[in-house]
């Protein structure tokens, strides 16, 4: 196991999650892929930008996401382990897998929060996505 691709949403568990990938990425001596898959810009779907200061404000939320990522890397590296975060934007669950694949992952680490039948009934489950759509094996680790 050489890549260990680990999927951050910033839900305030990061930690956890960042630590259940140094225990793996210690015992094989892998690289840990902090990825924060963020919400695509409006004007994919044909929308016009709007106005600059919506836009300054995206551009600022994407800046703080990438140096959280940033962070949370060097936390890991201090700690003896590769490790390098990545931000991208895009529908969740296609370009987490897209990454892992152009990354060579080994392992996809996930966090998975129960939720109740309405809430899965109208908007589904991230992780149950990724392991349905991954070839790569994937850890889940719960959150609640």
């Amino acid at each position: 196991m050489k890549n260990i691709l680990v999927s951050l949403d910033f839900n305030e568990q990061e930690d956890f999650l960042m630590d259940k990938a140094y225990e793996f990425a210690k015992a094989f001596d892998a690289k840990i892929w902090l990825v924060h898959i963020a919400a695509p810009d409006p004007d994919f779907v044909g929308y016009d930008v709007g106005p600059q200061y919506i836009r300054d404000t995206r551009a600022d939320d994407l800046r703080a996401e990438h140096k959280l990522l940033q962070d949370y890397a060097q936390q890991l590296e201090a700690k003896g382990v590769r490790a390098e975060g990545l931000l991208v934007q895009g529908a969740t669950v296609e370009m987490l897998l897209e990454e892992a694949k152009k990354l060579n992952s080994d392992l996809i680490i996930t966090g998975h929060h129960d939720h109740n039948f309405l809430y899965k009934a109208f908007m589904g489950s991230t992780s149950e996505e990724i392991i349905k759509e991954s070839k790569i094996p994937v850890l889940l680790v719960p959150l609640d």
